[in-house]
């Protein structure tokens, strides 16, 4: 196979809808990048506010995202998802419009509560959007593609926020929140051309819809996994830069390097694994996905049990790549699950449900990693390592209660590359089990789903 022949095997083949939205998705998180790094610095640094307080206050934003999502999501299958996105990106960009007036705590509360609304807004109201304009056989290509934006934006973002910040000098930082504003009110200009997607709402309401998504007791099982994946896995990037710096003597810079490198891996490696993954069982990726994280927690454990400075440094940017790959496997396989498994009047609120797991796995993994930390450091890893497998099993026991048609990510049948099908080569009855997109959704029960059917 010739290079050219491989790079356009990696096409993700979305309609232009699609990547209209995902550059809106660049914008976003290029501006979250200019602000979410140094919000706590602004906040302590620049306007002298206690550090327990700065915290409160940066806690504020995912506490109310954690509350607003519920309501999000019904708003989102009522009005639209289209609708309830641009709402949230208004308040987003006035909301960091303003960070830069504040000057008493209280007025950061407000703003931070404005954000937290807004953000629980935003993420179901995203993906509910991103499932209903793209094919169902392509959807694992939008959120992979998703996952490239996210990181390529934050990453720029945040580089180039880095040589505009300075704690001296509070103008910088005014600079920043407007320049974040300003990449919500483009996104929201964008919106303009992407199709709203809106399906015709069910009678009821939203108590019943969420009712009937709760009786899905397979998507609150791979909820409930979720919740581990997030706590154990990328809850803990938040506490690596304390055991690196406190345990292994890790520079900043080179903690900073570890995020570089873990960002840089997801982009560049994102859509070939999203190739690889393509006829393959989702359940078995996830587990995969487990194990790989459990592996980067282990070089962590190594690098603070035997090593220090930049020895120990450079086993942990390799940690940090290692836990990219994983993340690569998640991408494609589980919120195309979840989109999959949710009937087109309720993505909404399945799409709101799943944001909440992350912001619960988000609330109680620094907790607890920050409590164990704080009494035995090297623990925090293995424990970590444990909780990932453990997870993993899950992932495969869950399997079997998945709808047939729905354990594989849907193969690439427009140009399908053969020598990157190593699973058929040892499976030649997979691509039987492998059916076309119609014929999932006439078979496939919509709603109702219970592990004994």
């Amino acid at each position: 196979m010739s290079v050219g022949t491989y790079l356009r095997g990696l096409d993700p083949r979305l309609p232009r809808s699609v990547w209209a939205l995902e550059l809106g998705g660049v914008l976003n998180s290029f501006g979250n990048g200019f602000v979410y790094p140094f919000l706590f610095i602004y906040l302590h640094n620049v306007r002298g506010f206690a550090l327990g307080v700065s915290g409160l206050i940066v806690a504020t934003n995912a506490g109310v995202a954690l509350v607003a999502g519920t309501p999000a999501g019904a708003a989102a299958d009522r009005f639209g998802a289209k609708r309830t996105l641009a709402a949230s990106l208004a308040l987003l960009a006035a909301a960091f419009a303003l960070f830069p007036l504040v000057r008493a705590p209280w007025h950061a509360f407000g703003l931070a509560a404005l954000v937290g609304l807004a953000n629980g807004v935003f993420w179901p109201s995203y993906h509910t959007l991103l499932a209903a304009i793209t094919p169902a056989e392509r959807r694992h290509a939008g959120y992979s593609l998703q996952r490239v934006s996210m990181n390529l934006g934050f990453g720029v973002g945040g580089a180039l926020a880095g040589l505009i910040a300075v704690s001296a000098r509070p103008g910088t930082f005014t600079a920043l929140f407007l320049i974040d504003a300003a990449t919500y009110a483009a996104f929201l200009v964008l919106l303009a051309i992407v199709p709203d997607g809106r399906s015709v709402p069910e009678d009821g309401g939203g108590t019943r819809g969420y009712r009937a998504a709760v009786r899905d007791r397979v998507f609150l099982a791979l909820l409930g996994l979720n919740v581990v994946f997030v706590t154990a896995g990328y809850a803990q990037l938040e506490t690596l830069p304390v055991f690196a710096k406190d345990q292994s003597h890790v520079s900043e810079r080179t903690i900073g390097l570890v995020f570089l490198v873990n960002s840089l891996v997801i982009v560049v490696a994102q859509l070939p694994l999203t190739k690889l993954v393509e006829g393959r069982r989702r359940m078995a990726m996830l587990a995969l996905m487990t194990g790989i994280w459990a592996s980067a927690w282990l070089l962590v454990f190594g690098a603070g049990l035997w090593l220090s400075a930049a020895a120990a440094g450079a086993v942990i940017v390799v940690a940090g790549a290692v836990f990219a790959i994983g993340e690569c496997l998640q991408g494609p396989t589980q919120q195309a699950l979840i989109a999959e498994l949710a009937p087109d009047h309720l993505r909404g609120r399945y799409m709101a449900l799943s944001t909440s797991s992350w912001s619960i796995g988000w609330i109680a993994g620094p907790a607890l990693g920050a409590f164990v930390l704080q009494r035995q450091p090297l623990a925090l890893w293995p424990a970590a390592a444990g909780l990932c497998l453990a997870a993993g099993v899950g992932a495969l026991l869950l399997e079997r209660w998945l709808p047939q048609t729905l354990r594989r990510t849907p193969a690439d049948v427009i140009a399908p590359i053969p020598e990157l099908d190593v699973e058929a080569a040892v499976d030649p009855a997979r691509n039987a089990a492998v059916e076309t997109p119609d014929r999932r959704k006439s078979s496939c029960p919509r709603s109702g789903r219970t592990f004994g059917g």
